[in-house]
């Protein structure tokens, strides 16, 4: 962008101040409160209507069911106008992204409900739709990570659609909803501990919710330069914003392990494989009708075909790239690799008219039988890749071979950094001077969104927070206490007790001076399942496949008692804040 041109787009530094349009949607939100608290005979003005938050976490498909019907009862109940702002992370924000499709879901949420339902417990997409999906992420931005990735092989497994539309075109289509908040985290801010690490992003902006540094959602991914837009992004779509929000279903090995046996299954696939075979006869047909027409243009010359090589045969180059693959799965699952190594070498040796395209660094598989470190396994992907990478001319197998890449150097969620070379003292030097940033699933670092309705401008009075974890169901709300502690924001204290541990209960309230209210709600508890927690959580782990009918309607059953079991304590607690505003 010419300096002679007018400034496209600015990142905005404002702390402790809404956006404009998001003040807007809380005024009007805040009066649909009103009017519900009026009709569940709750006094209460307008100035002491309480901001309420409700936060769903993280919990792959669990939470994705769990805060459905969740929502439901609190529709039943007549509380769900009370809530000001949904927020969520991983899980929760595929049922978010579901419900925010439809325009003002909350008044038609039994019909929306039952659409997200027949969906999600219906058929797969077909191969040949994620496919294409691949082909358009991977030509249509600069940056493509594994986070594409995961949307068409992982996300698109649980939610059984690819959802094309963009938060921007939510904007002004929920006025009678709470406002939503997708959470992530920053990666390089987390590794470092040094800055703000919570991202957050909603319809109009996107950015760190601490450190109070935005840009407008359209231009989120934007290449961006001392505050100024200087390269345009298409904005993401709703599929992979799940996908960058969800991608923390287990630890690093377990997702690892995943992805390859995705890449393997997506890639071995006869269906892919005789694409690959339709684009490489295209490509070698299109090269055939050039020399003859070369030929015939110029019958005394002889054609130079170093103008457009014939790729080697695309089946031995395939077959090497799935060696590829089949080899890091098995120095995952701690198996000898040895195999897949010698395999790769003869293959690429032969592609190669036995010139040796591979350096020496392969040379230790060939004779050890332990398996290799992580950072060897990983320079061996990457040797192999950029051998085959010039091999080929074919857009699935080069986006294979990017993914592959893509997995050696554990790339997630990159984007331009919106911030890069701005200068403020109020934030952070690291956020201000890579071009790009990672973010990823704040599963991984906190399993529910707590920071971003913690930002002092959103004023919360009341946090319901719904956890779906696996683990402890009290981890969450125990991490955000004690972090809030560090970062001197308002928390209340949080005691549990070994009893509570081994048999949580459904409700539990936290309060504290010039603090907001706390609610939570662990979704598997001994009022919901008695004696059997243990039993539904192995029945429901966040690491398994898509659930069936009959498992989702159970577990619609389980997260709605939580709320219909105590719609009573649930008013008197919002009771509770109103006074507290009345009189503090």
């Amino acid at each position: 962008m010419s300096a002679s041109k007018p400034k496209e787009s600015i990142s905005r530094i404002l702390k402790n101040v809404l956006n404009k349009s998001e003040q807007e949607f809380v005024a009007g939100r805040r009066n649909t409160v009103l009017q519900t608290l009026n009709k569940l005979k709750i006094q209460c003005s307008q100035k002491e209507v309480p901001n309420i938050a409700l936060l769903g976490s993280g919990g792959g498909q669990r939470a994705m069911v769990g805060l459905l019907g969740s929502l439901v009862q609190l529709d039943k109940a007549g509380l769900l106008d009370c809530i000001l702002y949904l927020s969520g992370v991983s899980g929760s924000t595929w049922c978010m992204a579901s419900l925010y499709k439809e325009p003002n879901w909350s008044t038609k949420l039994e019909t929306v409900k039952d659409k997200i339902i027949e969906r999600i417990r219906g058929p797969e997409v077909s191969l040949t739709d994620p496919m294409a999906k691949l082909k358009k992420y991977y030509y249509g931005k600069d940056l493509f990570s594994l986070t594409d990735v995961w949307a068409v092989m992982v996300v698109m497994s649980y939610v059984k659609e690819i959802d094309e539309h963009t938060l921007t075109e939510q904007r002004k289509q929920h006025n009678k909803d709470p406002f939503p908040i997708y959470a992530v985290i920053d990666k390089q801010s987390k590794q470092s501990n040094d800055g703000d690490p919570w991202f957050e992003i909603n319809p109009y902006e996107a950015g760190y919710s601490l450190s109070g540094v935005f840009v407008d959602t359209g231009d989120f991914g934007s290449q961006f330069h001392k505050g100024s837009k200087i390269k345009h992004q298409d904005e993401f779509d709703m599929l992979y914003l799940q996908a960058l929000c969800g991608s923390a279903l287990g630890d690093e090995v377990d997702i690892k392990k995943t992805m390859w046996q995705k890449i393997k299954a997506f890639f071995q696939n006869e269906t892919t494989l005789e694409a690959m075979r339709e684009e490489e006869r295209e490509r070698t047909d299109k090269a055939m009708r050039k020399e003859k027409k070369t030929e015939a243009i110029e019958a005394d010359t002889i054609s130079d075909a170093s103008d457009d090589p014939i790729s080697p045969p695309l089946d031995e180059c395939h077959r090497a790239f799935m060696d590829l693959v089949n080899m890091n799965l098995s120095v995952l699952n701690g198996e000898n690799p040895s195999g897949f190594d010698k395999s790769i070498r003869t293959n690429l040796n032969d592609l190669s008219g036995g010139k040796r395209p591979l350096i020496s660094t392969m040379e230790t598989l060939e004779t050890a039988d332990i398996r290799p470190e992580k950072q060897y396994i990983n320079r061996f992907t990457m040797e192999v890749c950029e051998y085959l990478s010039s091999q080929i001319q074919n857009w699935l197998f080069d986006a294979g071979i990017s993914i592959c890449k893509c997995m050696a150097q554990w790339i997630w969620g990159r984007k331009y950094n919106f911030l890069h070379n701005m200068t403020d003292e109020g934030v952070k030097s690291t956020l201000l001077q890579s071009e790009t940033r990672d973010y990823i699933d704040a599963g991984v670092l906190l399993n529910s969104p707590y920071f971003s309705v913690l930002r002092e401008d959103r004023d919360i009075d009341l946090i319901i927070s719904l956890d779906f974890s696996q683990g402890d169901p009290f981890m969450t709300v125990k991490d955000a206490a004690e972090t809030c502690k560090k970062l001197k924001i308002p928390f209340p204290e949080v005691n549990i007790t070994s009893e509570d541990k081994k048999k949580p209960k459904d409700f539990y309230v936290f309060k504290g001076q010039n603090t907001p209210t706390v609610i939570h709600i662990p979704l598997f508890n001994v009022v919901n399942c008695g004696d059997e927690v243990e039993d539904w959580r192995k029945k429901y782990r966040t690491f398994q496949g898509a659930y069936s009918a009959e498992m989702i309607a159970d577990l619609m059953d389980v997260a709605g008692k939580n709320i219909s079991n105590n719609r009573e304590k649930l008013k008197e607690q919002i009771r509770a804040v109103i006074e507290k505003k009345r009189f503090g």
